[in-house]
C-alpha cells in the first residue's frame, strides 16, 4: 500500500503518517522497457545498414527514442509527492512536500480536526479532508480508491471528532 504508518512511531508522537502515489513502473522495469524500446525501434534500421537511408531514419528514431525516456522522466519527477501526517497530544501537522515548489503545512489541535471522507462531489471519489479553525486540506488524493477508504478509517480512529 502507498502510505505507512510508523511502527512504533518516533518518541514523543502517538502516529506518523507517510503517503506517496504508487508506482507501476519502478526502475528497473524502466530500464527494461527503455531498453526493449530501443531494440525494437533498431529492428526496421536493419535493412537501412550501409545505406543512406539510414541516416534519414535515425534522428526519427533515437527522436522518438529520447522523447519516450524525457516524458517518463517527467513522469516519475511528478510522482514524487510525499505527504507526512505527525499527531502528537497537542498539534497534528500535515506536511505535503511536492515535486515542484515550496513544501505546504497545515497544524492543528487534533481535538478540533474533523476527518470527513467526501463519497461524491470531490476530485475523486471517496476523497478525505481535514478541516480545523475554517480551513479544509485533502489528504490522500493520489491514493486509490480502497487506499483512501481504509485511511479513512485509521485516521477517524485515531481523532477524537469523526465524521
Amino acid at each position: 500500500m502507498p502510505y505507512t504508518w510508523s511502527d512504533p512511531p518516533p518518541q514523543g508522537t502517538r502516529a506518523r503518517l507517510q503517503a506517496w502515489p504508487h508506482r507501476s513502473l519502478p526502475r528497473v522495469g524502466f530500464v527494461w522497457f527503455i531498453g526493449a524500446t530501443a531494440a525494437l525501434l533498431a529492428v526496421p534500421l536493419i535493412p537501412a545498414l550501409g545505406t543512406p537511408v539510414l541516416w534519414g531514419l535515425l534522428p526519427f528514431m533515437l527522436g522518438a527514442l529520447w522523447l519516450l525516456y524525457a516524458l517518463l522522466q517527467r513522469s516519475y519527477r511528478d510522482g514524487e509527492i510525499l505527504e507526512e501526517l505527525t499527531l502528537t497530544d497537542s498539534r497534528l501537522t500535515l506536511t505535503r512536500h511536492n515535486p515542484r515548489g515550496p513544501a505546504q503545512t497545515w497544524e492543528e489541535n487534533p481535538h478540533w480536526v474533523r476527518v470527513t471522507l467526501h463519497r461524491t462531489g470531490g476530485p475523486v471519489p471517496h476523497y478525505i479532508t481535514l478541516s480545523g479553525k475554517g480551513r479544509e486540506v485533502e489528504i490522500g488524493a493520489f491514493l486509490g480508491e480502497d487506499e483512501r477508504k481504509a485511511l479513512h478509517a485509521d485516521l477517524a480512529a485515531l481523532l477524537p471528532l469523526r465524521d
